[in-house]
């Protein structure tokens, strides 16, 4: 079992991230684009499994 800064136990493997496609939780998020700007902060969109599958997105840097 891992723990947090804040002394919460969390279950290993139970890593929790956002899926920008469904806009919700999903312990499957992954990054799938990065947002490159030449002034400012850039950004990175996830996407949980079945959005991937649904929408023919690949996690970031796979082949292709």
């Amino acid at each position: 079992m891992a723990e947090r800064t804040d002394q919460q136990p969390v279950e290993a493997g139970s890593i929790f991230g956002w899926c920008h496609w469904h806009k919700g939780p999903s312990e499957t998020a992954v990054l799938v684009q990065v947002i490159e700007q030449g002034s400012g902060p850039g950004g990175s969109l996830y996407a949980c499994a079945p959005c991937r599958e649904q929408r023919g997105l690949a996690p970031y840097g796979a082949p292709r």
